[in-house]
């Protein structure tokens, strides 16, 4: 990719855009972070600070007024703004990504998804941990058959919060699309999908165990995929001590890995891309590589090691540069991002009514 690179205003600069977004888009070829739109005078400073030639916004309508000196759009605000402003986007004419969950409804998503379609515009869902290390490293194992015919695949989000942090993300309102089921839930849903294909039925249990919390922080998903690999998902921030990341077991193996992926702690802590302490990106030691085998724990020093491979987020926006300078493929579509949220939205209705919903 050569030439001029594009200029992409980034809508919203708390975690999701200050943590992930900016850092991404700045390191990524092609792409020149133009734009950062943010009421708060604080994270509007940490902007300028942090990129010095970013331009600053207060709200939305001000990045819109100029849409033809943008080449995309990044949303990544509040859940509830996420469809408004990307209808936003589209409707000047601009490419988009949304940060996930893209919509509170498989409806909306679709919706959307026919809009960008009808403007021949690429709208794109960051699910950035399709990247994750070890998600990567099982994609290998499944797709090399090292592990069998799959029965069943276990993934834990799990985190020990057992003080609550406030803000929209643990409101009650269902406008704000809050909760561990639509926040880390759409993680381990979308993952599950990209193994294992189309779901079945759902069952769900949504519980809320934190005094004074107002939605769910502790939900457990199980699915039946129409190929007969069941996934149990776990997503809390009420565990105490913390279930591995994967286990999953097939008719020749298992796998087994513990710990999260290391790239989300690095942007974290100001490590970039490919520069510095950054370029051994997403690689972790060997002594937390996950373990393949059979009839023996891993806590035994049951299996063997399994190198985990290097993680990847960056991949994400170096795919969305060549979708918009070169045509290449959408990396996530919306199209995929409505099929999970069909699961979210069954798991919700199984959690409120305690049925097992089809699809």
């Amino acid at each position: 990719m050569t030439g001029t690179p594009l200029r992409v205003g980034l809508i919203g600069y708390g975690l999701a855009g200050s943590v992930f977004h900016a850092p991404l888009i700045a390191a990524t070829e092609g792409l020149a972070l133009d734009t950062v739109v943010t009421s708060n005078p604080e994270r509007q400073q940490q902007a300028r600070a942090e990129f010095p030639d970013v331009r600053v916004a207060a709200t939305p309508d001000e990045l819109f007024e100029r849409a033809g000196e943008l080449d995309l759009i990044v949303i990544a605000s509040p859940n509830r703004t996420h469809v408004p402003l990307a209808t936003a986007a589209l409707k000047a004419g601009l490419p988009v990504v949304v940060d996930k969950p893209l919509a509170g409804t498989a409806a909306e998503a679709r919706e959307l998804a026919a809009l960008a379609e009808e403007r021949g515009l690429l709208l794109s869902v960051f699910q950035n941990r399709r990247w994750d290390n070890d998600f990567l490293t099982l994609r290998k194992l499944v797709s090399e058959g090292t592990l069998g015919d799959v029965y069943r695949f276990e993934s834990r989000f799990e985190r020990w919060r057992p003080e609550l942090k406030g803000g929209w993300r643990e409101s009650g309102d269902p406008a704000e699309i809050g909760g561990l089921l639509y926040d880390l839930g759409s993680h381990v849903v979308d993952q599950a999908l990209v193994l294992f294909g189309p779901v079945t039925s759902v069952y769900a249990e949504a519980v809320v165990r934190r005094e004074g919390a107002r939605t769910d922080d502790d939900t457990f998903i199980a699915l039946t995929h129409a190929n007969g690999v069941r996934s149990h998902l776990h997503v809390s921030a009420t565990t105490a001590q913390l279930g591995p990341r994967f286990r999953v077991l097939g008719s020749e193996a298992g796998y087994v890995k513990h710990g999260l992926d290391p790239q989300e702690a690095a942007l974290r802590d100001g490590l970039r891309p490919g520069t510095g302490a950054g370029a051994d990106w997403g690689t972790e030691p060997e002594e937390l590589w996950g373990r393949v085998g059979s009839g023996e724990s891993p806590l035994t020093d049951g299996g063997r090691p399994e190198p985990t491979l290097p993680g990847d987020y960056p991949a994400y926006y170096t795919a969305v540069a060549k979708a918009l300078l070169e045509g290449g493929p959408n990396p996530v579509t919306a199209q995929e991002a409505a099929a999970a949220l069909d699961v979210l939205e069954a798991a919700r209705r199984s959690a409120d009514e305690k049925v097992t919903v089809t699809l």
